[in-house]
């Protein structure tokens, strides 16, 4: 019963992440005439015509790591396709009192629209309010504040469908196993992504009767994923597969492997990169699979931003408006269907 109500939460995930994306692919793609738009059927339907040019201010992490890097890219690419969005960009950073200061900024300018990945949402929820107050809509990415009169709309990836999908896909992998060993390579453990991560790997893995045997953090670098994997590998002379959050410090995990010899075990990554896919597709080393974390989470906020200050909607949806919270999907990335989804990858 329990493994039928993590596939149930698997299937309802997928179901309400492309509900969502397929709305806005409908209400913001770009090129269409102005008098229709095209459905995901294929259908044609009546749109309204564009409203006028707006600003938006976009406030995002300092890219320090690939997949921070990728946010950032992909919302400038996704600002470029609409003619009526003029983005403005502050400088990204790690620090929580300097992205307050470009928040008010914003503010004291009077743009049309915020989006804004907070490098700490505790610490950036105030000046969102204030933002929200002044009329300004706030659309939050990736990391939550902590009150929901901070935003309009929230896009969040789905850490917690992650761990239920490496460890679905790790049960399913080894089939009755009972007595596999399971470790795990965390993130930063003091943050809440990585909480939520560990524990839909731990509920999955319960459904099929297994559970984390070893288990270290690294800090989602190269170096650290070095580090703590050698630690692990050390601690663990048996092993049959690894679950490692994420696939930048994946490239550290993956040689501490090579250096200790290790093959005896398969591994999932965590993120998406470009390297991953290359690797899991190339069949080249331990790493069979990776689940993706949507580095298009800021993008998305960009086209949601300009809906939002338009009065527009997004068309497919029966309710109409744009919703306050969307999760994005997680789905595990294979040989057999890598293509779908390299082409969007981000590089380590």
């Amino acid at each position: 019963m329990r493994q039928n109500r993590s596939l149930r939460h698997r299937l309802l995930m997928t179901s309400g992440a492309l509900l969502a994306v397929g709305g806005l692919l409908t209400a913001c793609t770009p090129g269409t005439p102005e008098s229709e738009t095209t459905s995901s059927a294929g259908q044609t339907q009546e749109s309204k015509a564009p409203g006028g040019k707006i600003t938006i201010g976009f406030s995002g992490p300092a890219a320090d790591h690939g997949w921070l890097g990728a946010i950032n890219s992909a919302a400038l690419d996704a600002a470029k396709q609409f003619d009526d969005v003029e983005l403005v960009v502050s400088e990204g950073t790690n620090d929580a009192s300097l992205q307050i200061s470009q928040i008010e900024t914003f503010i004291n300018n009077k743009v049309d629209a915020i989006v804004m990945l907070p490098t700490d949402g505790a610490a950036l929820t105030d000046v969102a309010i204030k933002a929200m107050e002044a009329g300004i809509p706030v659309i939050n990415v990736d990391r939550e504040f902590s009150s929901t009169f901070a935003a309009r709309t929230t896009v969040l990836g789905d850490n917690y469908g992650m761990g239920i999908s490496a460890g679905t896909y790790i049960c399913e992998q080894l089939d009755g196993k009972k007595d596999a060993v399971v470790a795990e390579i965390a993130g930063i453990d003091s943050l809440p992504l990585t909480q939520d991560r560990s524990r839909g790997f731990k509920e999955a893995l319960s459904d099929c009767g297994l559970k984390v045997n070893n288990r270290v953090a690294a800090d989602f670098t190269v170096q650290g994923g070095e580090a703590s994997t050698s630690q692990l590998l050390a601690a663990a002379p048996k092993i049959d597969a690894v679950w490692n959050h994420d696939d930048d410090q994946g490239i550290g995990v993956l040689a501490a492997i090579q250096a200790a010899n290790r093959s005896e075990f398969f591994m999932v990554g965590g993120a998406g990169s470009k390297n991953a896919m290359e690797s899991i597709k190339a069949g080249d080393s331990v790493l069979r699979a990776t689940v993706i974390y949507p580095s298009t989470q800021a993008a998305d906020g960009i086209a949601l931003a300009r809906l939002i200050a338009q009065g527009e909607v997004v068309t497919d949806l029966i309710t109409k408006g744009v919703p306050n919270r969307i999760v994005l999907d997680a789905p595990v990335v294979t040989k057999d269907n890598v293509d779908q989804y390299i082409g969007a990858a981000f590089a380590s």
